[in-house]
């Protein structure tokens, strides 16, 4: 059972939230990551839409709490922003972040399986210099996905393969362009400054470069996740989330919190290690599942 069902099971008879009604809501919430922000906001649009509309059956009951969940997810939504795959500009350039373990280059590899099999051109920038294994790992996913990768090697400078992997695009008429970046732990400065060094330099080959940048949090995280999510917000303004394994492992109400707190849109969501397991956002959908 989801948790949307366990707020129904809490709900279901009463035409008030009283406030026993409200710490057990709090209580399954919580316990399903969604997070203290989130479930007061939740709680109080739900107490709301109760006292207002009251309703008859458990039928009526979770269609409130399903639309009362989606209207907070939608509101960070990029599809409701206007923001959709078939309307990205080209070249399009996004920078992926996020600490080592998330799931970053495998995200990144899945990425250029998706667009590419769109009809588009994808070339992938191994900026992540600072793990001697990093570059061989995108090298695979970047055959495993038939693109062309920019590589120095490790220990280059990676703002300087950030600013090949744009230009060569550009020049080579690439539609899209995905530069990794080293997975930096959230609490180590210099790291996060050389990150903000990268979006800098990438401006330099144009000031609209990058046009993204996309987190990658691994949801099965928690709590933990949206604290990296406000490290990296501070010093690159990340634009969209990727969350990866949400394939059972992760509750599942770690989507409503960050979207909520974060005020960031969820734009793919990573469901398994195959090619193909990584699917955008959809908000109604999501919302189904978990009922």
């Amino acid at each position: 059972m989801g948790f949307f069902s366990s707020i129904g099971k809490s709900l279901l008879g009463k035409s008030k939230v009283d406030p026993a009604t409200l710490d057990e809501l709090e209580e399954v919430l919580v316990r399903s990551d969604v997070g203290v922000k989130t479930t007061l906001a939740y709680i109080d649009r739900l107490e709301g839409r109760v006292a207002k509309e009251k309703y008859a059956n458990e039928e009526e009951l979770q269609r409130m709490i399903r639309e009362e969940a989606i209207s907070l997810l939608t509101m960070n939504d990029p599809v409701s922003q206007g923001w959709s795959e078939e309307q990205i500009p080209s070249p399009y350039v996004v920078l992926i972040v996020g600490v080592n373990g998330v799931g970053k280059t495998t995200s990144i590899g899945k990425l250029a399986h998706r667009f590419k099999n769109q009809g588009k051109n994808v070339m992938l920038g191994a900026a992540d210099t600072f793990r001697a294994a990093a570059v061989d790992q995108l090298n695979i996913w970047a055959e495993r996905a038939g693109v062309p990768i920019v590589q120095q090697g490790q220990h280059a400078d990676p703002a300087a393969v950030a600013f090949d992997t744009v230009q060569s695009g550009v020049a080579k008429g690439m539609d899209v362009i995905l530069v990794d970046t080293a997975g930096r732990l959230h609490n180590k400065g210099s790291l996060m400054e050389e990150l903000a060094k990268i979006k800098r330099v990438m401006g330099k080959v144009s000031e609209e470069y990058p046009h993204d940048v996309w987190l990658v949090l691994d949801a099965s995280t928690g709590q933990n996740a949206i604290n990296q999510a406000k490290a990296f917000q501070e010093v690159v303004d990340v634009s969209g989330l990727i969350l990866t394994k949400l394939d059972g492992t992760a509750k599942g109400g770690i989507v409503l919190g960050i979207s909520h707190e974060l005020q960031v849109p969820v734009r793919y969501i990573g469901t398994g290690e195959g090619l193909d397991d990584l699917t955008p956002f959809d908000a109604e959908a999501f919302v189904s599942k978990m009922m």
